[in-house]
């Protein structure tokens, strides 16, 4: 499943190497989240669906945020194990066995990974005020949510189908504190969720601004104060 937001000019890189990748398996599906993109993003997806079956476009009404995207995949999606993946290929696909040898080895219902655990895999990095931002942002959310892992926000992400239904059926944030949000729901569910370090590749031209991120910090109170009334369970 990718969340996808005026992506004309990264699909057409982005769908071979998910074509490519499915082969791999004997039945599976692409889904293709399409935010309310102004660009041709749903003409890409669309003739890309056209040969090969196993992909589908699905929109929203309109540009509603990244975690309303991921939410309408998630909830769509009909395969037993569900990979979120962000349009980029930051991490690369090959990177989901690691995903799968985790959660097997630590009968998990998850696995997220991680810039954090092993720097060394991170080729390409953020610019200096994001990385810098993101590590503030992770302290704080583990001091305001107690979850106890050091990269929420890295887009590659594997759930278990069941552990998806509960989880995403009771997201509430459109925005990019839903990551928090989801593994904080599965911790109040029982769902357990590895981390995993993985190869990651910061990739030009993200959608996330100063006001965006800034509002991230914002979420974790929203998060924490859902949780306090209940909303998650």
């Amino acid at each position: 499943m990718v969340p996808a937001y005026n992506e004309a000019a990264r699909l057409p890189i982005t769908l071979p190497k998910l074509a490519q990748f499915c082969e791999r398996f004997g039945s599976v599906e692409v889904l293709i989240v399409d935010d309310g993109s102004r660009d041709s993003t749903a003409a890409v997806v669309q003739e890309f669906a056209a040969g090969h079956s196993y992909a589908h476009l699905l929109q929203n009404p309109g540009n509603r945020g990244k975690g309303y995207s991921v939410r309408h995949g998630m909830r769509k999606a009909q395969g037993e194990w569900i990979l979120s993946t962000d349009a980029d290929l930051s991490s690369p696909l090959e990177e989901v066995d690691k995903l799968f040898a985790a959660v097997e080895r630590e009968q998990a219902a998850g696995a997220i990974g991680s810039r954090a655990l092993d720097r060394s895999l991170v080729g390409v990095h953020q610019a200096a005020f994001r990385e810098w931002s993101g590590r503030i942002f992770n302290i704080i959310m583990r001091a305001a949510t107690g979850l106890p892992f050091r990269d929420t926000q890295c887009g590659f992400k594997l759930f278990r189908k069941d552990a998806a239904a509960a989880i995403f059926s009771r997201q509430i944030l459109d925005g990019f504190g839903f990551d928090v949000e989801d593994l904080l729901i599965a911790r109040v569910h029982g769902f357990k969720m590895v981390e995993v370090p993985v190869r990651w590749d910061n990739v030009e031209g993200t959608k996330v601004g100063a006001l965006t991120g800034a509002r991230a910090f914002w979420d974790l109170a929203v998060v924490r104060w859902n949780q306090l009334l209940g909303r998650y369970r």
